[in-house]
């Protein structure tokens, strides 16, 4: 593996590895109770700046890979480089920001979303199928959360969200994925 196949597991490990870091130490966080946003926010919670740091470096480092990854189509570097960007705004404008944070958490999910949205048209076999139950995954897990609170809180339909676009991102990012 080459440094440029190397550059977006690190981007994507990086906020993984602060968000498990800032849960660890948090003391308080509950994984159905709460949204992982709540361990960034800047008055309550005794981690926000390691979550929110953690934020910030891995939206950097998934638009530098979109942008440096000249071998991958388009359209996914566009995308990517887009959540990479929102991922950075959901930490810098952290929940003390209310509808703000609401907006550029939502413009995340739905772009990681549409990445795996794209990614099923493009390809087919086992690619087109996982992404499809990441899609219905994703999408049900949101729809649950805010149509019955059920979880009350947002952190697992965001992870479900995170883990079902990973492997379709790696894919793309480290593979060298080519339209066949």
């Amino acid at each position: 593996m080459n440094v440029r196949q190397f550059i977006p597991i690190i981007a994507l490990l990086t906020p993984l590895v602060f968000i498990l870091t800032a849960i660890a130490l948090s003391g308080w966080f509950n994984i159905v109770d709460n949204a992982l946003s709540d361990l960034g926010h800047a008055t309550r919670s005794n981690v926000a700046i390691l979550f929110n740091l953690g934020l910030v470096i891995g939206g950097f480092l998934l638009y530098s890979t979109a942008l440096i990854d000249s071998h991958v189509e388009a359209v996914y570097r566009a995308i990517m480089g887009f959540a990479g960007f929102s991922l950075a705004l959901v930490g810098v404008f952290d929940e003390v920001y209310g509808r703000t944070h609401f907006i550029v958490s939502l413009i995340f999910f739905v772009t990681i979303l549409s990445f795996l949205i794209y990614y099923s048209s493009r390809t087919d076999g086992w690619r087109r199928n996982g992404a499809l139950a990441g899609i219905v995954a994703s999408v049900a897990s949101w729809a649950l959360h805010f149509a019955l609170k059920i979880p009350p809180g947002a952190a697992i339909p965001e992870l479900i969200s995170i883990f079902s676009v990973a492997p379709f991102y790696l894919d793309v990012f480290t593979e060298g994925f080519k339209m066949r």
